[in-house]
């Protein structure tokens, strides 16, 4: 039986420091790439040779300094940020409809079907992702599309797993038995009783993913095999300026702590919805 202290660390505080550090962080970022256009009308690829290279908080007007082709750095790290919420959230997407599509029909109606799909799924888990991009890439080339449709391809089979389980602990369950008994098709049981008993984890898992998607579309334009170089991204910056590490260290750190600040929101505030959604620790990401 659990303590009255255990249960007090459990109960999650609806909006404590975690909640409120992660929301600030991820709004403001959301926000600047939102409004962009707004706060720097003049553009992100502004070239001034004249201006080269300038030290951050050197002058008002490029308070990040300048990259080697003399573009504002805080602007294009602001666009980049664009591009990386993109990638990262559209691909969650993606891999949600797939896999919760997936597991729902896997974990209903067993047989063949589960075995099928499962098998299918850990087929695709046994593939080290670097050696799904190098494919991938090789076979469709490098673009904002494709690196969001790998990103899919690779992450469905999490939502997929997740989701079965829960169906597999649900599908036996009174209410559903109920359902059975009176005659009510299987596809309003799957999209009226289990759907919506599989939304707490599924919303859990979909925040850490947009973080994590977010750092390997930046690592996967790191190494080339990414978005078109041409495209301001935070991958493509760091790569841009890992060069100049010695002499415009800036070029590449401010990319960098965009990077660390969005995933960090993003998992302080995935942390903070399982604790909310999942108060006793029983649903395992």
């Amino acid at each position: 039986m659990a303590t009255a202290t255990t249960t007090a660390r459990r109960r999650p505080r609806r909006f404590g420091a975690e909640f409120i550090v992660g929301a600030t962080l991820v709004a403001v970022i959301v926000l600047a790439a939102l409004f962009a256009n707004v706060l720097f009308p003049a553009g992100f690829d502004r070239i001034d040779l004249m201006a080269r290279l300038k030290p951050p908080f050197a002058s008002l007007a490029h308070p990040f300094g300048t990259d080697p082709l003399g573009r504002d750095v805080l602007a294009r790290v602001v666009a980049g940020g664009r591009l990386s919420l993109l990638v990262g959230f559209s691909s969650v997407i993606g891999a949600v409809i797939i896999g919760v599509a997936v597991g729902l029909i896997a974990g209903y109606y067993r047989g063949i079907t589960d075995t099928l799909m499962m098998r299918f799924a850990d087929v695709q888990l046994a593939l080290p992702f670097i050696l799904l991009a190098i494919t991938f890439i090789a076979i469709l080339g490098g673009s904002l599309l494709n690196t969001i449709i790998l990103l899919i391809i690779s992450q469905w089979v999490q939502y997929a797993r997740l989701v079965r389980g829960q169906v597999l602990a649900l599908r036996d369950r009174e209410f559903i038995l109920s359902a059975r008994a009176i005659g009510v098709k299987n596809w309003r049981i799957i999209v009226q009783h289990l759907l919506p008993n599989l939304t707490g984890p599924v919303i859990v898992l979909m925040t850490l993913n947009v973080a994590t998607n977010i750092l390997l579309e930046s690592s996967l334009t790191f190494l080339g095999l990414g978005v078109d170089p041409t495209i301001p991204t935070w991958g493509g910056m760091l790569a841009e300026g890992r060069t100049y590490l010695q002499t415009a260290w800036w070029v590449s750190v401010f990319p960098g702590l965009a990077i660390m600040l969005t995933v960090l929101g993003l998992n302080l505030l995935g942390d903070w919805l399982r604790d909310l959604l999942d108060p006793t620790g029983k649903t395992s990401l």
